[in-house]
């Protein structure tokens, strides 16, 4: 789960209400800041760049693939917080590990459903990222991070690549909670809601106040999640 200023109202209420029982990190998804950028070098700094010659050079020279900068990104992380697709996919052919995680615990896969990048996405399942995995300090997955965002395709693709419908977080959200709660009852939002009902999500599934997705789309409005969530057999 994460913050952007695009946010609607109601969540940023509801997130500084969870703050007052479970901080939340200050910097969450942390992509390399200029100053890290000045300093790095080889792999990494050929990941930031997108110079797949270059990585494939270094490789063969005997630069790890994995090695981790202070933040523990590898260069497959840091192609990926950049959206390099061609050097991500030459990391990977050379034996990046595609389920490494950061110093908060993100993987490829994650960042790349958070920033909505197909290409990135499918680089990574096609190179082995676990689409089950548990990640961020959240422990939540990929699935998750995209209901929330309403990005319908990754959303889509996950659920196609077998991502955990019903993982609950330590917030006590699933994916199908999140795009309720997190969401602002919009078509991109409605549209996970109905692809992950559509794929077998439990509808019924409590938060920690004993909310169901419904009962939330239900105090708030949202006619069409409403529908759907009935049809599933919401409660």
């Amino acid at each position: 789960m994460l913050y952007s200023p695009a946010m609607n109202r109601r969540a940023v209420i509801i997130l500084i209400g969870l703050c007052l029982v479970a901080p939340l990190p200050a910097h969450p998804q942390t992509p390399p800041s200029d100053a890290e950028l000045r300093v790095y070098a080889g792999l990494h700094a050929a990941a930031a760049r997108g110079d797949a010659a270059e990585i494939e050079g270094l490789i063969k020279e005997g630069e790890r693939p994995n090695i981790q900068d202070s933040r523990s990104r590898t260069p497959l992380i840091v192609a990926a917080h950049f959206g390099r697709h061609e050097a991500a996919r030459t990391l990977l052919r050379l034996g990046a590990n595609p389920n490494a995680l950061d110093h908060q615990r993100y993987d490829v896969l994650t960042i790349a459903a958070v920033k909505n990048d197909m290409e990135m996405l499918k680089i990574a399942l096609d190179g082995g990222a676990n689409p089950r995995a548990t990640t961020s300090l959240y422990d939540g997955t990929a699935l998750i991070a995209a209901a929330h965002r309403g990005h319908v395709e990754v959303v889509r693709a996950l659920i196609d690549a077998g991502a955990p419908l019903d993982h609950i977080n330590n917030l006590g959200w699933t994916a199908l909670l999140e795009a309720v709660v997190l969401g602002n009852g919009g078509s991109n939002h409605t549209a996970v809601v109905a692809a992950l009902v559509k794929a077998g999500a439990d509808p019924n599934i409590a938060d920690r106040q004993r909310k169901t997705a419904l009962a939330h789309a239900r105090s708030r409005g949202y006619g069409e999640m409403i529908r759907l969530l009935e049809a599933a057999g919401g409660l």
